[in-house]
C-alpha cells in the first residue's frame, strides 16, 4: 500500500497525540504517596491501585511509534519517486528540524521512562527497613512534562516532513531540468545540418 504525505502526517500526529494523552492521564492518576504500615521487617508501603505504570509505558510505546513513523515519513518514496538522503540533508532547515525532532523524542522518552520505572520499583519493592520511610512515589510532574515533550516531538516531525517535501520538489525539479537539457543537446547533435544555396 502506497502512502501519501497527508496520510503519513495524520499517522505521526495521531500517535504523538495518543502518547501525550496517556502521559497526561498517567500523571493525573499517580498517587502523591503510599500508606506506611509498620511490620516486623520495618515499614510496608501500600499503594492504591492505579494505572500509572501501564499508562506510562503506553505513552512510551506511542512515542516510539510516532518517532519511527516520523523518521520513515521523511524518507518515504512518495508517488514512487525516491531521492538520495544526501539531497535532503543539503537543506539546512531540514537538517536542523530533523535533529531537533530526534533530540526531543529522546528527551521525551527519558522523561516518561524514568518516573514510570521508578513508580514500578516503588510498588514492587514496598518493604523498607527504616521505620521513618514515607512511602514516596515517582517525582511529580515528570510524566506530565514528558507527555508535552512527546507532543512537541511529533510536531517537529511534521515540520521536518514539510521541509523534506520542499527539498524533494527542488531535487526532482532540478533533475527534470537536467534531463530535459540532456535530451535537447542529444536531439540537436543528431539533427543533420541543412546546407544553404541551390544548384545553378
Amino acid at each position: 500500500m502506497a502512502f501519501t504525505m497527508k496520510q503519513m502526517s495524520i499517522i505521526v500526529a495521531t500517535l504523538g497525540t495518543l502518547s501525550f494523552m496517556f502521559g497526561v492521564i498517567a500523571e493525573n492518576k499517580k498517587p502523591a504517596s503510599g500508606t506506611a504500615s509498620p511490620s516486623e521487617r520495618g515499614v510496608t508501603c501500600k499503594y492504591p491501585s492505579d494505572p500509572t505504570v501501564a499508562l506510562g509505558y503506553l505513552a512510551v510505546v506511542f512515542l516510539v511509534a510516532s518517532t519511527v513513523a516520523g523518521y520513515l515519513s521523511v524518507f518515504y518514496p512518495y508517488k514512487g519517486k525516491s531521492i538520495p538522503q544526501s539531497a535532503l540533508f543539503q537543506s539546512t532547515s531540514f537538517l536542523v528540524f530533523f535533529n531537533i525532532a530526534l533530540g526531543t523524542a529522546g528527551l521525551a522518552a527519558a522523561m516518561l521512562l524514568w518516573p514510570t520505572i521508578t513508580e514500578q520499583l516503588h510498588i514492587k519493592h514496598n518493604v523498607h527497613r527504616s521505620p521513618n520511610d514515607t512511602c514516596p512515589t515517582a517525582k511529580t510532574g515528570l510524566i506530565g512534562g514528558g507527555a508535552f515533550v512527546s507532543l512537541d516531538a511529533s510536531l517537529f516531525w511534521l515540520v521536518a516532513l514539510m521541509l523534506a517535501d520542499n527539498a524533494r520538489e527542488d531535487y526532482l525539479d532540478t533533475e527534470a531540468k537536467e534531463l530535459k537539457g540532456e535530451l535537447t543537446t542529444e536531439y540537436n547533435s543528431n539533427v543533420p545540418a541543412v546546407k544553404g544555396g541551390s544548384a545553378a
